[in-house]
């Protein structure tokens, strides 16, 4: 067995799994999510075969994010997944790290120190059409805030990420809400091998986060959306439960080392990937 760091073409083998498993990741995630570190993806090898994967990302000098877990069936139960956990840890350092896991494996998770610090909760369903007033497509030059923005809804910061993925693709695309021709609110939208996943969302208060939804609405149409709302966003839960969406599964959200202190607002999580 070979255990290594993974190359952008296996990154993208990877997501394709991720799809394959019902993930159902963005159609265009491997160049963010490679930019957000290079070295923070890893895969267990096997005669050539990629049998497990996971990513640690060094998001900052204090902190790091796991997700990307997945083991082949074939290799289930052999430790193979668990060694690779244990090598891809290393990378972290003595960051504190964090994770969005399935209720299931939260002991699991416990047992390598990490610290249950709240729910994610994953809505499903079409948004309603509105005015989206005061909302437009993002501006290069506005990107600096909204990367500071999402910082400190969230309490930490992705800088490297958060760069890559406000960068327009051709199914990924940000929508701002400007007061006083500023940004106050913003969401990115991506395409999904089904539907649309929002990520981040983040608003001072549920009319920005509205009126940012409405607008995503224009390009949605009927077709399915997701957000991930923490439970801090009690607010925006409830609106999407009006608009008709519905909750589909929730993850737990859990640190190794002290967790970061999120701001007031609405918001939703980027990507339970990558955090």
């Amino acid at each position: 067995m070979m255990l290594r760091t993974m190359t952008k073409a296996d990154l993208g083998h990877a997501l394709d799994w991720a799809a394959k498993e019902g993930w159902n990741p963005g159609l265009e995630d491997l160049d963010p999510f490679y930019a957000a570190d290079p070295d923070g993806f890893f895969c267990a090898e096997l005669g050539g075969n990629m049998a497990a994967a996971i990513s640690v990302v060094n998001h900052t000098d204090s902190l790091a994010f796991l997700g990307l877990y997945l083991c082949a069936p074939a290799y289930r139960g052999q430790g193979i997944a668990h060694a690779l956990w244990l090598h891809a840890m290393k990378h972290a350092g003595d960051r504190t790290i964090g994770l969005d896991g399935v209720p299931a494996q939260q002991e699991n998770y416990r047992k390598s120190g990490f610290v249950l610090a709240g729910q994610t909760k994953r809505f499903a369903g079409r948004l309603s059409r509105g005015p989206g007033k005061g909302v437009q497509c993002a501006a290069a030059d506005e990107h600096a805030a909204l990367i500071a923005m999402e910082a400190k809804a969230c309490g930490y910061a992705k800088p490297r990420f958060t760069a890559a993925w406000l960068e327009p693709a051709q199914t990924r695309f940000t929508l701002v809400h400007r007061e006083a021709g500023k940004p106050n609110g913003f969401l990115t939208l991506r395409g999904c091998h089904e539907g649309w996943k929002i990520g981040p969302l983040c608003a001072p208060d549920l009319t920005v986060a509205q009126a940012l939804l409405e607008a995503a609405a224009a390009h949605t149409g009927e077709d399915q959306v997701m957000i991930d709302l923490p439970a801090e966003s009690a607010a925006l839960a409830a609106h999407c439960l009006a608009m008709g969406m519905q909750p589909v599964f929730h993850t737990a959200r859990m640190y190794r080392g002290p967790a970061p202190l999120a701001g007031r607002g609405q918001n939703a999580a980027g990507t339970l990937e990558l955090g």
